[in-house]
């Protein structure tokens, strides 16, 4: 008797609840953006479907039950889909994707150029894009709706809170929510304890971030990922009075004169001694003390759960002191 006492006033909680978010108890129709995820007697409940998403280029996604097969059109995809224990049901990632390494056992589907007719014989249940892409993909990304299947564009995120929300999307367009908190949560505490143990340093230093070699050496500066990193780890961007992925020239990095050189690409195995090597560089700080450095471009570059963990190597690069290397 108890037990059914339970049951009624938890049925009479949710049509309250289902009341309150509505206005309608039999609105099936979810709202811009929200899943059909209820919390009865202080108890998360695992998202329902149908869900309707808005995606980064606009357009309202509805995803009718939780997706069996998933196509991943880049890297930073895959690895929240991974993140979220959706490995079965991955069964087509980009040409680039590496991690974790069952990621590389997948059916391929292409890079930047993909293979439509390859992704439609998948005949997946939908496809993450990616709104760095879409611009130049565009038709592609439109025969694959023609053929029926939901395509799910996600944003271009630029800083750590718009990579927390897109986590949670995909978390929602999978049902796997709570899986998508979790990631959140140990991504936000690993975050803390990094900018915890930088937060007294003595001097802050000035940085100067590769992301391609001479002849044409890129930078970002302000507005860009790498931004927040080193405004997080507490160092000053030599570049921050430009916006976005710039070209400088040798002449005035050596004029800017960084205490830390941060070098983001591994395709040259040379990379980090060709930086000493180059000419006029020997009167920089950063190379009279030793402090260029390399990191894993993935972890600092891709929006996914390994975000944190490239935090952390920016911060060991430039303040290696804190953290007793």
């Amino acid at each position: 008797m108890k037990n059914l006492w339970k049951l009624m006033l938890t049925s009479i909680l949710a049509v309250f609840l289902l009341a309150a978010c509505g206005g309608n108890a039999v609105d099936d129709k979810p709202k811009e953006n929200e899943s059909n995820t209820e919390n009865v007697a202080g108890e998360e409940v695992e998202a329902e479907f149908p869900v309707t998403l808005k995606d980064a280029v606009g357009n309202e996604v509805k995803i009718e039950v939780a997706p069996t097969k998933i196509v991943s059109m880049i890297p930073s995809n895959t690895e929240i889909l991974f993140g979220l224990d959706l490995a079965d049901e991955i069964v087509g990632v980009s040409d680039y994707d590496d991690y974790p390494a069952e990621a590389a056992e997948k059916d391929k589907i292409g890079a930047m150029e993909f293979n439509v007719e390859a992704i439609i014989a998948m005949n997946p249940d939908i496809v993450f894009g990616h709104e760095s892409a879409y611009g130049m993909s565009e038709e592609g990304y439109q025969q694959i709706r023609d053929a029926g299947i939901s395509v799910f564009v996600v944003k271009d995120a630029l800083n750590f809170e718009e990579t927390y929300e897109t986590i949670e999307t995909i978390g929602k367009a999978t049902g796997k929510t709570k899986e998508a908190t979790e990631i959140i949560d140990n991504m936000k505490t690993k975050v803390d304890e990094v900018v915890a143990k930088v937060k007294d340093v003595d001097t802050k230093k000035t940085v100067f971030v590769e992301t391609s070699p001479a002849p044409e050496i890129y930078t970002p500066g302000a507005k860009t990922f790498a931004q927040e990193l080193l405004d997080l780890v507490g160092a000053e961007n030599i570049a921050a009075d430009q916006e976005g992925w710039v070209q400088m020239d040798p002449e005035e990095i050596i004029k800017r004169n960084p205490d830390v050189i941060v070098v983001m690409y591994d395709y040259i195995d040379t990379a980090v001694e060709d930086v000493y090597a180059r000419d006029g560089f020997g009167t920089i700080t950063a190379i009279k003390e030793k402090a260029v450095v390399q990191v894993d471009e993935n972890i600092t570059s891709r929006q996914g759960p390994r975000l944190a963990e490239g935090l952390e190597a920016y911060a060991k690069a430039i303040y290696p002191e804190v953290f007793g290397e």
